[in-house]
């Protein structure tokens, strides 16, 4: 195969592309849109060709691979895959099984936080990519006990949030206090005083970390 054919024809497949997941796969086998980023062609010698593939999450490569072949007319069987990067973690900063291991060990054996915190990275690192919301510190326990947040308790909000966003909710201290699916966008929050403005998905702060500011059904406030 001509380099310069097949670098033709790969460059077809960047941007969306139809995928039917292959016979051998753990989803569905139905039609669907993926979006590919860009295809870098790394190595090419003879019959194998080494590639670096940016995808949208869910991408088959495998099946990319045989579709590239058949448009080439030759056919075409993915050897090897090797992920470097997923969202916000890359290959150069992961760590090995063994490591992780040991720094267990030192941590619960010789008490040493240390090692442990050298190789795990805190959960606020992994929703780097998504658009965040400062909520204040008094909306902060009812969204801990699952409650969706209100446009009053929005303090801070990222630009160009639209309905249906994935977002991450922080506290003004800077901790993730949820994920939540926005139910305005940036836009109709700045311009209201009311309503609800996220729906809470997935609480990831303790409930005992921020005070109560509601009282439960027949509980009294004394004072001492």
């Amino acid at each position: 195969m001509d380099r310069e054919r097949f670098e033709e024809v790969v460059r077809e497949f960047v941007g969306r592309i139809y995928q039917k997941p292959p016979v051998r796969s753990s989803v569905k086998r139905t039609l669907r849109v993926k979006e590919v980023y860009a295809i870098e062609v790394l190595e090419f010698e003879g019959e194998y060709v080494l590639m670096r593939v940016a995808c949208q999450h869910g991408t088959y490569i495998r099946k990319l691979i045989h579709d590239i072949g058949e448009v080439l007319g030759v056919g075409a069987h993915m050897r090897e895959l090797r992920r470097i990067r997923t969202g916000p973690f890359r290959e150069d900063t992961s760590v090995r099984m063994h490591e992780l291991s040991e720094a267990v060990y030192l941590y619960r054996e010789l008490g040493r936080e240390d090692a442990v915190r050298s190789v795990i990275l805190p959960h606020e690192y992994i929703v780097a990519q998504l658009p965040k919301v400062a909520i204040l510190d008094g909306a902060v326990a009812a969204v801990a006990h699952g409650a969706d947040l209100a446009v009053p308790g929005v303090s801070v909000v990222s630009e160009g949030i639209r309905r249906g966003d994935l977002v991450a909710l922080f506290s003004l201290k800077g901790e993730l206090v949820a994920l939540a699916e926005a139910l305005m966008s940036t836009e109709e929050i700045l311009a209201k005083d009311r309503g609800m403005a996220f729906k809470t998905r997935r609480v990831a702060i303790p409930r005992d970390v921020y005070p109560r500011s509601w009282r439960k059904r027949g509980e009294t406030q004394k004072a001492a």
